[in-house]
């Protein structure tokens, strides 16, 4: 145990808290990932204030680490900031070293697990978000509170929510459809916001489209709500309509690509569904066209993008 402190102590850098405080540049440029297309992911796009924003929530949580360096909540924050800074690897080592002290806490393996679907390393967000439900299984739910707070500051996602959400999203990025599937009839029959339940019922219908079960897509297209309330998932409620043909789907992608061009993650999101829907609409051509703008951004940590390189690599 005292060599596992001096190693998290060293890792945080405690003699040194400016470190945190001005991020390196060198901690920016450095690599993160290797795309499913084989390249090198590095900087993550930020504008300057947002950056700044984010080094001062760092700084914070960096902070609060050192006063109770072996406390989970400490831990799981300074993690979770360094990765919304785009330091994806430094977060993978703070959770590891968590989890050594914390082998049976949940929430650890919870966003290690969504971090190792960043970074690309997809058998191994897998087994995180395994084990992070099992540990949850049959235990209360508990609200997981949003480091990026949306507009109405309402969470929109619980932990066992957000743990299946991730592990579903793994087994569809690896293209296993069929695993999906199960997870996702489960959240969606336990969804408690609008927001979640669109954006649940959106990865579900691609995957049973992706399993030719069409009919059952549209079953669950039809059990949504007529009217919902959504705070932050418009993208994903949009793409819904466009799959029940309430929405043409060129003019959905256009309107994404105009209000925020294609570096941003609105486009990366629709793109990524318009983009699929015409592949099983026969449309491949044009389908590979838009994955192909998508991994010209920069938003490479975004989920779209991660599907759009999965989707090229299959279509090679």
């Amino acid at each position: 145990m005292r060599r596992l402190l001096c190693i998290l102590t060293a890792l945080a850098g405690c003699h040194q808290p400016q470190r945190i405080e001005v991020e390196p540049a060198a901690a920016v440029r450095a690599p993160q990932a290797i795309s499913l297309l084989g390249d090198t992911l590095s900087v993550v796009p930020m504008s300057d204030a947002a950056r700044q924003r984010a080094e001062r929530q760092l700084a914070d949580a960096y902070t609060a680490y050192q006063h109770t360096p072996t406390n989970p909540d400490s831990i799981i924050w300074y993690a979770r900031r360094l990765g919304y800074l785009g330091r994806f690897r430094e977060a993978i080592d703070v959770y590891s070293l968590g989890i050594e002290l914390h082998p049976n806490n949940p929430w650890l393996y919870r966003h290690r697990g969504h971090r190792y679907i960043t970074v690309r390393e997809l058998d191994r967000a897998v087994k995180d978000l395994e084990r992070a439900r099992d540990l949850t299984r049959g235990k209360p739910d508990e609200v997981e509170p949003d480091g990026q707070p949306n507009a109405q500051n309402i969470p929109i996602g619980t932990l066992q929510s957000n743990i299946d959400y991730h592990l579903a999203l793994a087994y569809y990025l690896k293209g296993d459809f069929a695993r999906a599937i199960p997870v996702y009839a489960h959240e969606l029959a336990n969804a408690r916001n609008d927001d979640r339940r669109v954006s649940i019922a959106y990865w579900y219908v691609l995957a049973l489209r992706r399993l030719g079960r069409a009919d059952d897509a549209d079953a669950v297209l039809r059990e949504l709500p007529a009217e919902m309330q959504i705070i932050e998932n418009d993208s994903y409620r949009d793409l819904l309509r466009v799959f029940e043909g309430k929405l043409r789907a060129d003019s959905v992608l256009a309107a994404a690509e105009l209000s925020g061009g294609r570096s941003s993650v609105s486009y990366v999101t629709t793109g990524y569904g318009i983009a699929t829907w015409r592949l099983l609409n026969g449309r491949r051509g044009e389908a590979t066209d838009v994955y192909r703008k998508i991994v010209q951004g920069s938003q490479w940590p975004a989920f779209g993008y991660i599907a759009a390189e999965a989707e090229l690599a299959r279509l090679r």
